[in-house]
Formats: C-alpha cells, sequence, structure tokens
C-alpha cells in the first residue's frame, strides 16, 4: 500500500502503512507558511511570497533577514526518501528540520533540493528556512543592489514540494552532484521520417539487498520504449540508457510546437517503485556559417528580453503569470527570448515549450565579476541550469557568461567546459558577450559598437553572431559605453526609447520608431545573415540604481501593450500559422493613433498585408502599399503613413488587403467624455490552473460608446470580496486605464470599479 500524504491546515501528515514499495509522490507546500522577520511580524502566508509589497516605483527596495516556519507531522516510522525541493529562494537560505541544519544554499534563481529523511521524526517537525536577500558579493549576481540594472526580490518566492520515493529510485539532479543524475533524453540523429536518440536514467539502490529492476518507458501513446530488465547492488548507483527511435516525428517547432509524453516506469521485483513524468519535444538545431536552423530550415530568429518582475510582488508571480508572459511575448510576434540576466521560473520554460518560443537561457549576472567564491557559485550555477533545464525543447543556446563583466578566460573556458561535460552533445551551444573562442555565440548588444554600422561589419568567421539587446541604450544615452549611471549628453527626453504608456501619441510613436529603426539597422551590411535579434526590452521594469521605471518596455509594467508591440506583431508574416489555439497570427492591421485632436499627422498604421486602406468617416483617404525608406528597407512589413489634410473627429477605419482582397480590419472612434468604467481581468479563459492566482485588474474609463479616453487620469479605487488587492488604490488611471494586482481564487473573482461622476463597473 502507498504512502500517505495528506495536507491538514498547516500540518502536513506523513503516515506509512506496512508493505515493501511505496509510490512516489510529489505534494506542493505552498500553504500555511509562518513569516517573520525584524521588520515584519509573524503572519501566516502562502507561497510564492515576497516580505514586502513594495510601491510601483522601486526606489528603496526592502532587503533584510527573514524566517519561514512550517509544521508537519509524522505518524508511524519512515521508510523510503523525503526530499524537499525549492524552486527559488532570493538569495541565500539556510534550512532546519527539528532545529538541526539540513542544507545550506547559495542563489536565488535556481532550484534546489534536500534529503530530510533522516532528520524527521515521529510527531510533530519544524521546517525553517532562514533567508537573505541583503548583498553578497559571492553570491551571483553579486553586484550590490544599489548599483544593479534590475532588482532581487527576497523570500521564498517559487513553489515548494515535498517529494516522497522509494529506497529505489531516480536520483534527484540537485542532491545527487554529478552530470549523470536524474533523466536526460536526447536525441542525436533526427529527419522527417526517423528521430534516433537514447533517455539517460540514473537510479539509486539505498536498501541493503540486491535489486532486480525492469526500466519501462512510454513517448505518448504512440510509442513504447525497449524494457531494460538488470541488477542493482545494494547500496548502490547505476546509469542505464533507453534506446528511442521514432518513425515519421512529429518535430517541434515555432510554428507546431508538438510535445510527446515522456513516461517512465521503475518496477523491482514486480512492483511499481518510481515514476518520471514529462512533456518533450523532439527538434534538430544547427549553427552553421550563415545562421541558425530548425529542423533543417533557416530562421531568423525575432526575439525580446524579458525581466521575471510584476509590480509590487516583484517575482512572487504564479504558474499562470509567467504562462500569460510566454503568451503576450508570443502574440507580440517573437519566436525567442533571452531570459535576462538570470535563470527563470521553469513555468515559464515550460510555456515556452507549448507555445514554441526559442530561449536562451541565462546565468545570474551583470557588471560584476569576482575570481574567488563568486566565480564557483557562477559555476555551480551552470550545472544547476543545466540539470534543470536540459529536457526543455525551447532552450537552444546557453549563456554561460556574466553579461557585461570582465570575466577572466579561465573562467570562460571552465563555464564552458562544464557545460559541455553536462551536455556532450553537438548541438549543445553556449553564448557568451565577450567575443572569446571558448563560445559558440557571440551576443553583443547593439550598443557595444559604434553608430552608424554597429555590428553589421562584424567579420570574425569563427562564431556566429546575435545582438542580445537593442532599441534602448544607443537611443537613451548616445552610445555611451557600459556605464549606465554616470554619462553626459543625454538625448533628448521625445527621442528615446523610453516612454511610459501615459507618454501620449507622439512619444510612443517615437519609441516605435526607434524599435523600427534599430531592427532595420541590425539587417544590414556585410554580416546581414546574423542569426537574429532580441529588442530590450518586453516589459517595463525597476532598476536598483535607479528611481523611475525603466520604460522601453513594448508593454507597460502592466503589460498593456504600446505602440511598439504591434510594429512587432506586424513583422509575423501574414502566412506564419500557429497550431497553438491561443497564439495572435495572421494578417493583422493596427492603427497607432488615438485620433484626438492631438493626434499625430501622418497617421501611421503597423500591417503584414501587402496593401493598407484608410477611411475617414467613410471616405477612402487612400490605398497604398508600406513606405519603405532607409530605415525600413531591409524589414520584411515595414509601416504605412497616410497623409491626412486635417483632423477630423469620427472613424478611423483601415482594411488590410492581400491580393486585393480584405484580410483585417482595425477601426479608432475619437473618444467623447468620460460616461462610465469598464472591467477587465488580465487572465485567460480557459486556464492551464485553478490554484490561487494573481494577475491584473483594469478598469478602463470609456465614454457612451465604450471608447476609451486615452489622456485621461480619473482616480479610480477598486474594491472586492473576493481575495485580495494588491497595489496603490486607489489608484490615477494611465493613459485612460487604472491598474491593480488581484490575488486569490479566480473561480471565485468578485470585483467593483468606482470613480466619482463616472458610473461604476462590476465583475464576477
Amino acid at each position: 500500500m502507498s504512502k500517505l500524504l495528506m495536507p491538514l491546515l498547516a500540518t502536513l501528515i506523513l503516515g506509512s502503512c506496512t508493505g515493501e514499495t511505496i509510490e512516489h509522490q510529489k505534494i506542493k507546500l505552498n500553504d500555511q507558511w509562518t513569516f517573520s522577520s525584524d521588520d515584519h511580524e509573524a503572519q501566516t502566508v502562502s507561497l510564492p511570497h515576497t516580505p514586502q509589497i513594495e510601491p510601483l516605483i522601486v526606489n528603496d527596495q526592502w532587503q533584510g533577514e527573514m524566517t519561514y516556519t512550517k509544521m508537519i507531522s509524522v505518524d508511524q516510522p519512515d521508510q523510503g526518501k523525503t526530499h524537499l525541493h525549492f524552486e527559488g529562494v532570493m538569495h541565500t537560505s539556510k534550512v532546519y528540520v527539528n532545529d538541526q541544519l539540513a542544507k545550506k544554499h547559495y542563489g536565488g534563481y535556481l532550484p534546489f533540493s534536500i534529503d530530510v529523511s533522516d532528520y524527521l521524526e515521529i510527531g510533530e517537525n519544524e521546517i525553517r528556512v532562514e533567508v537573505s536577500n541583503l548583498d553578497d558579493p559571492t553570491v551571483p549576481p553579486g553586484k550590490p543592489l544599489s548599483g544593479l540594472d534590475f532588482n532581487f526580490y527576497g523570500g521564498i518566492y517559487r513553489d515548494v514540494w515535498l517529494v516522497r520515493k522509494n529506497d529505489i529510485y531516480i536520483s534527484d539532479p540537485f542532491i545527487e552532484d554529478i552530470p549523470e543524475s536524474g533523466v536526460l533524453i536526447h536525441f542525436d540523429d533526427i529527419s522527417p521520417s526517423l528521430a534516433k536518440g537514447h533517455i539517460r536514467v540514473h537510479l539509486r539502490n539505498d536498501t541493503d539487498q540486491k535489486q532486480s529492476i525492469l526500466l519501462m518507458g512510454s513517448l505518448s501513446d504512440e510509442l513504447v520504449l525497449p524494457e531494460r530488465e538488470f541488477f542493482i547492488n545494494p547500496q548502490s548507483e547505476v546509469t542505464v540508457k533507453l534506446l528511442v527511435e521514432v518513425e515519421n516525428p512529429n518535430l517541434w517547432s515555432t510554428l507546431d510546437p508538438f510535445l510527446y509524453d515522456l513516461k517512465i516506469d521503475v518496477y523491482a521485483d514486480d512492483a511499481i517503485v518510481d515514476q518520471f513524468n514529462d512533456k518533450v519535444g523532439i527538434r534538430k538545431i544547427e549553427l552553421k556559417d550563415d545562421g541558425f536552423y530548425l529542423n533543417n530550415e533557416k530562421q531568423y530568429l525575432r526575439g525580446t528580453n524579458r525581466h521575471q518582475e510584476y509590480p509590487y510582488v516583484g517575482y512572487a508571480i504564479s504558474n499562470e503569470a509567467n504562462y500569460r508572459d510566454a503568451l503576450k511575448i508570443k502574440n507580440a510576434g517573437f519566436d525567442f527570448v533571452r531570459l535576462s540576466h538570470y535563470p527563470q521560473d521553469e513555468a515559464f520554460l515550460d510555456a515556452c515549450d507549448e507555445l514554441g518560443i526559442l530561449v536562451m537561457n541565462a546565468i545570474p549576472g551583470w557588471q560584476h565579476f569576482e575570481e574567488g567564491t563568486f566565480a564557483e557559485n557562477s559555476l555551480q550555477d551552470v550545472r544547476d541550469m543545466v540539470r534543470r533545464d536540459r529536457n526543455h525543447p525551447s532552450v537552444v543556446f546557453w549563456e554561460v557568461s556574466v553579461n557585461e563583466s570582465n570575466m577572466s578566460e579561465s573562467y570562460m573556458i571552465e563555464a564552458n567546459r562544464i557545460l559541455k561535460e553536462e551536455l556532450p552533445y553537438k548541438d549543445t551551444y553556449t553564448a557568451g558577450w565577450i567575443d572569446h573562442p571558448s563560445y559558440d555565440l557571440f551576443i553583443p548588444a547593439r550598443q557595444h559598437a559604434k553608430p552608424p554600422n554597429y555590428w553589421n561589419d562584424y567579420k570574425n568567421g569563427e562564431r556566429n553572431i546575435f545582438i542580445a539587446e537593442y532599441g534602448d541604450w544607443e537611443y537613451y544615452a548616445q552610445n555611451a559605453g557600459f556605464n549606465q549611471t554616470a554619462y553626459a549628453d543625454l538625448t533628448d527626453e521625445e527621442r528615446n526609447s523610453r516612454q511610459l504608456r501615459g507618454a501620449g501619441e507622439k512619444r510612443l510613436l517615437q519609441q516605435a520608431f526607434n524599435f523600427q529603426e534599430a531592427a532595420n539597422s541590425n539587417r544590414k551590411g556585410q554580416n546581414s545573415g546574423t542569426i537574429g535579434h532580441a529588442n530590450w526590452v518586453m516589459f517595463d521594469y525597476n532598476r536598483g540604481y535607479a528611481d523611475d521605471l525603466e520604460a522601453s518596455g513594448i508593454a507597460d509594467i502592466f503589460r498593456i501593450p504600446k505602440f511598439a508591440y504591434h510594429f512587432y506583431r506586424s513583422q509575423r508574416p501574414p502566412e506564419e500559422l500557429v497550431s497553438h489555439p491561443l497564439v495572435d497570427d495572421g494578417p493583422m492591421v493596427k492603427i497607432t493613433s488615438y485620433w484626438t485632436e492631438k493626434s499625430e499627422i501622418p497617421v501611421t498604421v503597423f500591417s503584414n498585408c501587402e496593401e493598407v486602406a484608410l477611411f475617414l468617416n467613410g471616405r477612402l483617404i487612400e490605398r497604398k502599399r508600406p513606405s519603405r525608406d532607409d530605415f525600413s528597407d531591409h524589414l520584411a512589413h515595414p509601416s504605412f503613413k497616410f497623409t491626412l489634410e486635417a483632423f477630423e473627429a469620427g472613424e478611423l477605419l483601415a482594411l488590410g488587403l492581400i491580393n486585393g482582397d480584405t484580410v483585417a480590419s482595425d477601426t479608432v472612434i475619437t473618444p467623447g467624455k468620460a460616461a462610465s468604467l469598464k472591467l477587465s481581468v488580465d487572465r485567460l479563459e480557459n486556464s492551464v490552473s485553478s490554484d490561487e492566482d494573481i494577475f491584473f485588474v483594469y478598469a478602463a474609463v470609456v465614454d457612451k460608446n465604450g471608447t476609451i479616453l486615452p489622456y485621461d487620469s480619473t482616480l479610480v479605487t477598486f474594491s472586492t470580496t473576493s481575495g485580495e488587492l494588491i497595489g496603490a488604490n486607489p489608484v490615477r488611471a494611465e493613459a485612460g486605464i487604472a491598474s491593480v494586482l488581484y490575488k486569490g481564487n479566480p473561480v471565485e473573482l468578485d470585483l467593483k470599479a468606482e470613480a466619482n461622476g463616472l458610473q461604476s463597473a462590476s465583475l464576477k
């Protein structure tokens, strides 16, 4: 009979029944933790958790030491193994079980596991986690928060799991510090007709008897893997390979991200003792002299960068929130994301697997490097990152490089050696911001070179080049080098790419133009075969050294799109159809105007169609093809510019045409007087989970026809009878939309928004 695990308020009951085997079990331990610190009284919290709710603009982020405790109860003598698995704790932690130190861990962005079997006792057991997010130069990123280009928010900010295993089990990669630990799947030879590979499984026998083992596996319902029978000696380990051949495989790609269900069963004496389940993809990736190839097709990588921060709660966001961020990246027209500048939640990578987003994974760090303990911890990050993420088909590049830091040559060589030791395959590609022979891919930022050519004249034939950042710094600081806190001759604020969503139509158009110009420029010159680029950045975010939001996101910190979002959406060709039902693809057209007396003329329209026809109040203004010039001559889909004689209140209608047929449309109506509020939530209807979620609530100020007032700053008050509202409340609308965070069970949603002089709005 199986081990019994049942959550009961703050207590987890661990009971065991007689019998020789127990089943593998994984239980989420997110509820009923007690949290306290010198600045916070003891309180009951759920995970993910951050120690302090911050203001929207974080200019004095909380740092300190904190304690989390949770009780579990064991009612019978234990058998088998009990592990605790922490997905992310920022950034140093000590875990005690019944006042005995079980683990010290350094690093806030990668998981760690602990075998607590020998620490548990019959009766009540206390799990205590002492956490610090104080500055520590030995723990990546290492740089003091006051000088950092992002924030590291404290707390146990990702999921925690209790894992129960038999004494015969698949090893945990974060307990076994060896490359072959856990389960790895890799396909070495891939074609449309046949994919060949192997699954490597590392097993332990912690019993005192020699065990007869049967290993069985399957890929979805399509393929049962060959069985393996063997013996494991007592108190020993073994690594076993299962050979895999898949005829006519469904290849994972950015347009059709097909995933197989991998299942592995471990039997001992005819009883199942452990299981492994994962979703995996079969894809072929290659770096050739002329570019990046996915499944034998050359693919220019249209990418962005992402920070995992939410307003107010920092890193403490739900798996659902990570999923929605990935979907927004895909819907913006991107097929690639660079994780800047640290590994992000595995839930985000799961979403990239599902949605078809290629990933550049990255170890933590920015503008700080020291030999000694920092370098040692950073090299351990390389191992931990690979062991967590090696089975994700989305991960195609490994940035084992401390970004914009003066890494030593010995460190770069060792980081790359470790990666190749962990993944000794020809399609394991390393990336570094320094042009060093250790790296397969050179990933400078655009601003690391000088205008006007930037990296177009890069001639080093030893490595491919990928522009890892562009569109912000070169417009903000006139190429002031790497010092982002001391520089002269800033560009005019209306000329740079850092524009809040409420900055107005003119500035948002300038931001979009900057991204267009840079994206076009990256494709020019002798190295127009650059494999791709990633703009800076997808979402606005906070920085440790700055007293304002870094606003070069193509969506704001509340994930509301700016005009630049639609430029990137227009760069996905209309024929690129993605199999996932939630992805916004196909022909599109977007008028980037509020169409008020303040509006810019000519009117800019983004579209991936051959032609666009613009109408004003039913009258055809013009039907034309895109406007190509020196700032768009290398783009697949330049913007459309329409000159109108003068502003005239009413309706702008844009029709996108292909082969003369109307295939897309967009309408903008001059807003009238504010009349009411309109509530919406940033949550998917058919969500992948009904767990407690954290998501944005939007209250739009609209006229009697439902048109948003784009310059309105009404003070809006939110209320709820269900979950918890987080953030400024009341809050002023920005560009006609007020935003707040909601935390709770989405099934029980009950919201209201009110403002003086406007009709209120409710949502259930």
